[in-house]
Order: structure tokens, then C-alpha cells, then sequence
């Protein structure tokens, strides 16, 4: 199993917009092979000091994918490269975080 952990850094006020389009990509993700789990996540509130915001203009993208190869077919396919185009201009920052289990 392969771990993703996306940072998506908004352009001010603008995380919003950015997660429509992502919502609307996630159908097309969901049924691509080899996908097991992909959602935004966003800071959840009131968890006092044990948190670490990433703050108002960041999501978070959780993935779970069957393999290496599920992912790169997931990278390539035309729905997200529909969704970067729609995207691009909103985006300030993204690091992307792939992992594996240290099983």
C-alpha cells in the first residue's frame, strides 16, 4: 500500500474555490483502479495546544492507493491533469508526501 500526504496552500481566500473543483475530481478518482481512500481534509477546531494548524488557506489531501503503479496511473490520468488547469492559477504552494508502511 502506498500512504499520499498532500499540502495544498490556497493563494489567499481562495481554498474554497480550490476544494469545489477538487470535490467535483473525486467521483473520477474514487472509481480509477487501485484507489482505496482520497478526501480533503481541513484543521479542525477547538483542539487547543495538541494541534498544529496548517491554517484558513491550506487543505490536506489524505490517499490511500493499492501500489506504486495505481498512483502513477492516478497522476497521469486526464481528470487530474483537467483538475491541475482548472486549479493552477489558485494554488500558492503543494508538497506532496508519498509513504510506505515501515512494517
Amino acid at each position: 500500500m502506498i500512504h499520499v500526504v498532500a499540502i495544498i496552500t490556497a493563494k489567499p481566500g481562495m481554498r474554497e474555490s480550490i476544494l469545489e473543483h477538487f470535490r467535483a475530481n473525486m467521483p473520477a478518482v474514487h472509481a480509477e483502479q487501485g484507489c482505496i481512500e482520497y478526501g480533503p481534509a481541513i484543521d479542525a477546531e477547538g483542539m487547543g495546544k495538541i494541534q498544529t494548524p496548517f491554517g484558513a488557506d491550506t487543505f490536506v489531501v489524505i490517499e490511500k492507493w493499492e501500489s506504486k503503479q495505481a498512483l502513477a496511473a492516478h497522476a497521469a490520468a486526464p481528470h487530474m491533469a483537467a483538475y491541475a488547469a482548472k486549479t493552477r492559477d489558485m494554488i500558492a504552494s503543494r508538497v506532496i508526501h508519498v509513504l510506505e508502511p515501515a512494517g
